[in-house]
């Protein structure tokens, strides 16, 4: 990939980097709703959940945000490849 290019998705990178995790969360907020749970997924130091409840919030969480971000960065780079005819590292 050219320099240029490179430099020019830096921004564009961080931009969809930032929108997948707003993204994710929304998504992760309305499947932790629908699964019949709190509005709010709880905290590792939230003392009335239970072990259970907390490693599978942040296990579906972690799941949800990888599979965005991959989304994401994926679209993006396809995009860029379009654009430029070169693949961004």
């Amino acid at each position: 990939m050219s320099r240029a290019v490179k430099i020019a998705y830096k921004p564009v990178g961080l931009l969809l980097g930032a929108g997948a995790g707003l993204a994710a969360g929304l998504i992760f907020k309305q499947i932790w709703k629908v699964a019949g749970h709190d509005d709010d997924a709880p905290h590792a130091t939230d003392p009335d959940r239970g072990w259970g409840e907390i490693l599978l919030a942040a296990a579906l969480q972690g799941a949800i945000f990888a599979i965005v971000k991959a989304a994401v960065d994926r679209t993006g780079a396809v995009g860029v490849h379009k654009a430029t005819g070169e693949w961004p590292d």
